[in-house]
Formats: C-alpha cells, sequence, structure tokens
C-alpha cells in the first residue's frame, strides 16, 4: 500500500498580497478563479487598458486599480507582482518589480529569446541578493495527475526513470488570427512548453545531452493557420533516459486528452490530463492501482503555481517553480526550436543538468 502524498495546491495562512499586471482572458478565466478559490488575497490590479482593469476589478472584487504598471509595483500594499502578460516585454516587468521591492511569479513561457538569458541571470541575481522570490507559473506542474506523478517519481515510486512520453489526442484552441501567428515555431516555443517542462522534470538527475524537434503543417490545415500544427520533441540523456512529445495536428475527437507514460525501472505511471480525461495509475509488481484524483488543471494548477510562490514566501526559501529551476526547461526549449530551424537537426547543450527542484530549495 503506497501512502498517497499531498498533491493538492498548499496555500500559506496568511499569504502575501497579490498584485495583477494584466486583464486578458487568462487573467479572466483562470489566475482570478483560481485565486478566489483558494483564499489569495488579489488588492490591485493593472492593465494596459484601463477600462479592462476596471471591469476585471469589478467581477472579481479587486479594490484597487491603478491607471500604469508603475503605480502598481510602487504601491505599498501589493507584495507579490503576478505578471500575466505575453512574453514580449516580460523581462522588463519582472526586472521592474524586482527593483521595486516586490515578489514575482512571471507567466509562462519565461522567455523565448536565447538572446535575454544573460540579462535574465542578472536579474534574478538582483532578486537574489535582495531577499525576493521570482518564480514562473508553470501551472501545468499542479495539475492533479502530473504533480502526482512528479511526487511518486521523486519518491522513487517507480525506480530510476527510464523514458516519458507525450501524445496530444485533442483539438488545438483557436491559432489562426491570434498573436501565436507571429510566433515562430509556435508549437514548440510556445503550446508545448508545459509538455517540456513536466518531461524534465521527471528526468532530473541527469543532464539532457540531445534535443531533436520537427513541426510541419499537416493535411486540412487552414492557410490562415500560419504556424505549423504537427511537432514532435525527443528528448536524450546522460543516464539513457529519455523524452518524447508528439502533437499530430488538431485533432478530430470529443473524448481525448492528453495521455502520459513515465515508464521506470521498478513500475509504470500512466495517465492524462485535460478534457476531464483526468487520470493516474501505478503499474507495480504485477498489479494496476487507480488514485482517485482531486480538482482539474484549469484552475487548480493556477492555485498550486501561485500557492508554491506563496508558501516560499513564508518559509524563506526557493519555491519549486524558481525561475532559476525553470531557466533548464527554456533551455530545453530554445533547443528544440533551433533543431526545428535547423529541419530537425540534433542539438547538443552544453552544460544543460535538469537539476532537481526540491534539493534547490532545500539549499536555499
Amino acid at each position: 500500500m503506497i501512502d498517497l502524498p499531498d498533491y493538492r495546491p498548499r496555500i500559506p495562512t496568511s499569504p502575501a498580497r497579490v498584485g495583477l499586471v494584466g486583464a486578458g482572458a487568462i487573467a479572466r478565466s483562470a489566475h482570478l478563479p483560481a485565486y478566489a478559490a483558494w483564499g489569495i488575497p488579489v488588492v490591485a490590479v493593472a492593465s494596459r487598458t484601463a477600462e479592462s482593469a476596471r471591469a476585471l476589478a469589478a467581477d472579481f472584487g479587486i479594490g484597487t486599480v491603478h491607471t500604469s504598471v508603475a503605480d502598481l509595483m510602487a504601491d505599498p500594499s501589493v507584495q507579490v507582482v503576478d505578471i500575466a502578460t505575453g512574453p514580449t516585454g516580460r523581462l522588463e516587468l519582472i526586472e521592474a518589480a524586482v527593483r521595486a521591492g516586490k515578489h514575482v511569479l512571471a507567466q509562462k513561457p519565461l522567455s523565448v529569446d536565447g538572446s535575454e538569458l544573460p540579462r535574465l541571470r542578472q536579474v534574478l541575481e538582483l532578486a537574489r541578493d535582495r531577499g525576493l522570490r521570482v518564480a514562473v507559473n508553470q501551472n501545468a506542474r499542479w495539475a492533479p495527475a502530473w504533480r502526482l506523478a512528479t511526487l511518486l517519481v521523486r519518491d522513487g515510486t517507480i525506480g530510476e526513470v527510464v523514458g516519458v512520453t507525450h501524445l496530444h489526442d485533442k483539438p488545438l484552441p483557436p491559432l489562426a488570427g491570434t498573436p501565436f501567428d507571429d510566433v515562430p515555431h509556435m508549437l514548440l516555443a510556445d503550446y508545448l512548453v508545459h509538455w517540456i517542462d513536466i518531461t524534465r522534470c521527471w528526468l532530473e538527475g541527469s543532464s539532457a545531452e540531445r534535443v531533436s524537434a520537427f513541426d510541419s503543417r499537416v493535411p486540412g490545415q487552414p492557410d490562415s493557420a500560419r504556424n505549423p500544427w504537427h511537432a514532435g520533441v525527443e528528448i536524450s540523456t546522460s543516464s539513457g533516459a529519455s523524452g518524447s512529445v508528439r502533437i499530430v495536428g488538431d485533432a478530430r475527437t470529443r473524448s481525448g486528452g492528453c495521455p502520459f507514460w513515465i515508464h521506470g525501472t521498478a513500475g509504470t505511471l500512466r495517465g492524462s490530463v485535460l478534457l476531464g480525461s483526468d487520470f493516474l495509475e501505478l503499474d507495480h509488481d504485477g498489479a494496476r492501482a487507480p488514485f482517485a484524483l482531486q480538482g482539474q488543471w484549469f484552475t487548480d494548477g493556477f492555485a498550486g503555481a501561485m500557492g508554491e510562490l506563496l508558501s516560499a514566501i513564508a518559509e524563506e526559501r526557493e519555491p519549486e517553480n524558481a525561475a532559476d529551476h525553470v531557466l533548464a526547461s527554456v533551455r530545453l526549449g530554445l533547443a528544440a526550436v533551433a533543431s526545428a530551424e535547423a529541419g530537425g537537426a540534433p542539438v547538443h547543450p552544453s552544460d544543460l543538468v535538469l537539476t532537481s527542484a526540491t534539493r534547490r530549495a532545500a539549499a536555499a
């Protein structure tokens, strides 16, 4: 009998107060519903358009609407800045928050531009010097099936991980005519960031030695959809373990999901996320044991990402989703884009160690 680890979001008794930057669809549909459900205090909001910020504040009972991001950063009631904006200008917002003395939760992807990484590391060093925590909204880490799988992998339940496999068996969200049109290799650079990130979490303890990726258009893809709808990523590590992610296109199904397998030397974890397909089971010692899961990626995952940052602030440690930890996932994503740009030729990242978040947090 396995003792089930606590995989649900964890919120401290007296959480730090949050100021939200951005009043778009993701803030309205995910951030704020999750925070309301889990008792996370949001005290202020700012957006590019004051009308959007005021409407959001009215709908979610946020007391203060700032007419500029600078005013929110200067607000003494705000202790944590939640950056819920697109990738453009994200690094500047992170730096502004750190210079204002605020902790930060930044939306994913942390960066889609490798040239930003030296400056990003400087900003993170500044945050460390000031005792501030910078985390990334890798909310899928707290999707119930993925989170429980992570904890079981860490506990050694399936032994040493041999391979991680993901399939995308669901329709794509609306992409044509959206800002995704302007993101080269969009699936690899943005959409699959969560899958790449959770794969690297399950492969921790080794180094990524080879990344191969490709993308292509698929039959029936409309001309208006400028980015490919088919993509795959293969990751090889120093231990011999591997990771694989495949998305075949806009799957025509109403009963799909995103199945995954984690094969280990002592057992297998298999499950799925999204579209109500959520499940996790352990195949171990000749028996298959399903786990009864509570919650959903949307929106519990968002409470989990913010709750981990708030808990780390309260406990004076590094969060599991610290920007420093997520940088390895960023580098994997950048390597995948570089491989696709080279027609699928493998990229060999130098010194890309998949460090454990728990070890980093314990050492902080």
